[in-house]
């Protein structure tokens, strides 16, 4: 196999995967109740479709939305909805979610039925089932997946790259996915390049991983692959972010992506390995996405590992089914260490983008003492996005956000690099992420104004 590519700039941290790189995936439990938040994705949130009192099945549609960018939600229980009612919510804060009260039997809706097999599905029966079934981006980003293998007129996809990188630290449920359900990573991967017209198949990981690219390199070899589609394995230098989509398809094709722009600009869309997968069983099941696995990781947590989750359990719960805590807490964050989000405790649930739960003792989660800028640089040489960090955020604690704009504050992906590799632990992420808020806001303003009255 050809030398691993990679990016320039970014960093490397300490990866820490070892304590769940090499546990297989396991089925948690389903809880007693669950909470089913109606906004787990990009784009417009959903309207409930279910009342208090109502009966509901295992995969029925609980809430959907008529905006082209959204995705319907659906049960992850059979049982009797306790409440449609505001919740805490891992990455919104809170948000309108429905409350099921789990009756045990998993009884599951029976109008679910798949789209037809890979070969003779039409690339409209492919979008429509991965709509219905409530499809996303599973690497975090929950963006509608029926909407990003629907191209626009004008864009079109050469190129799909299979996002296996999984670099943020702590996390692998990726890589165990890969291991153990190669087969439908590959059937999902085949739909997603027919739905999007592509030519070729990328799979992108990276070399710490030898035994994915080895599971997926003999899959391949032996046949199992997308039917007259070339699919080839693109290996990657384990590099912090090496699965950003821009870095990504950067290393793997040398092209970049435009300021403001997306992939498809480029003829490329990027889908994460779980997301693969999801596609799979919506197409050749109707199966909607009401379960995912989710690392459950860090010192405290007594045996971390992967568990296939039902969207709608408590961090709590996946606590519990972990052994609970072997030391206190300081710290949890949904996601990973990197671009995860800190939570003040363990009552939110799982949603589509949960990828990790991640626990850290005091030890490591002490907040070092901030200082100066030094104007060392060292944020700018690691930049993976060429940006000036320092300056972006400067402008932006003062409220200087034109400034800020005209530096390129919106081409941010928030990564983290420049923060970590900060000597003076500026907490230049947030100073930049408050900048683009208000720089957004006034554009929204901006065009508010500019529309035309009535």
């Amino acid at each position: 196999m050809a030398a691993a590519k990679t990016f320039r700039g970014g960093i490397h941290p300490q990866y820490n995967k070892e304590s769940t790189a090499g546990e297989p995936i396991r089925a948690a439990a389903p809880p007693s109740q669950v909470v089913v938040p109606l906004c787990q994705h990009i784009g417009a949130p959903c309207e409930p479709l279910v009342a208090k009192g109502d009966h509901v099945l295992l995969g029925q549609k609980i809430g959907d939305s008529s905006a082209f960018v959204s995705a319907p939600v659906h049960a992850s229980v059979s049982g009797t909805v306790a409440a449609v009612e505001t919740r805490p919510h891992p990455s919104l804060g809170s948000g309108l979610a429905v409350v099921i009260d789990n009756d045990g039997q998993d009884e599951l809706d029976p109008s679910l039925s798949g789209a037809g097999s890979p070969g003779a599905v039409s690339v409209e029966d492919i979008r429509r089932a991965v709509r219905e079934a409530g499809v996303v981006g599973l690497g975090g980003a929950a963006f509608p997946t029926a909407v990003k293998i629907t191209p626009p007129q004008g864009k079109p996809i050469e190129v799909v790259v299979l996002n296996a990188a999984e670099c943020e630290p702590y996390l692998t449920a990726d890589h165990r996915v890969m291991l153990e359900e190669t087969q439908q990573t590959l059937d999902g991967l085949g739909l997603i390049i027919k739905a999007c017209g592509a030519e070729r198949g990328l799979i992108a990981i990276e070399d710490n991983k030898p035994d994915a690219v080895a599971a997926m390199s003999e899959a391949l070899a032996a046949g199992k692959g997308p039917a007259g589609v070339e699919v080839q394995i693109v290996l990657l230098h384990t590099k912090y972010p090496q699965g950003s989509e821009k870095q990504l398809v950067w290393a793997c094709l040398n092209r970049e992506v435009p300021s403001g722009g997306l992939p498809l600009d480029v003829g490329v869309v990027v889908n994460n390995v779980g997301t693969a997968g999801a596609v799979a069983r919506a197409v050749a099941h109707g199966t909607p996405l009401y379960e995912r696995v989710v690392t459950v990781t860090g010192s405290p947590v007594a045996q971390p590992q992967n568990l296939r989750v039902r969207l709608g359990t408590s961090f709590a719960y996946l606590i519990e089914q972990c052994g609970g805590f072997v030391k206190p807490v300081a710290k949890v964050i949904n996601g990973g260490p990197m671009m995860g989000i800190a939570l003040p405790g363990l009552d939110f649930p799982v949603v589509k983008g949960t990828s990790g739960l991640l626990c850290l003792g005091q030890d490591e989660a002490d907040v070092d003492v901030v200082g100066p800028c030094l104007k060392c640089g060292r944020c700018v040489e690691n930049c993976p996005m060429f940006l000036a960090p320092l300056w972006i955020a400067a402008y932006g604690e003062r409220g200087l956000h034109e400034q800020a704009e005209r530096l390129g504050a919106l081409d941010c992906m928030e990564c983290g690099s420049c923060a970590y590799i900060c000597p003076a632990r500026r907490p230049l992420v947030q100073a930049i992420r408050h900048s683009k808020g208000e720089i957004m806001a006034r554009r929204r303003q901006e065009a508010r104004r500019a529309a035309p009255a009535g």
